[in-house]
């Protein structure tokens, strides 16, 4: 929640976790710009490959490379 966005997906199979996403949106403070360049400093090694997401990083998740007539 700390970077521009407009929308926030949280899965919810309770009331409990319902419980604590507000209460975590409800209290949410904006991490500072250091703290923001610390956190991608530590984890720079880690993203660098998309071994973590490769939803992003690869077509295997991408529906439209097998479906090209989807995109007019």
């Amino acid at each position: 929640m700390n970077l521009p966005t407009s929308t926030v997906i949280t899965g919810i199979d309770s009331m409990a976790i319902l419980d604590q996403a507000v209460e975590a949106a409800r209290t949410f403070k904006p991490m500072s710009q250091e703290a923001v360049a610390a956190l991608l400093a530590r984890t720079a090694d880690a993203a660098a490959t998309g071994n973590y997401e490769q939803f992003k990083t690869s077509s295997g998740f991408d529906n439209t490379t097998r479906n090209p007539q989807w995109t007019g």
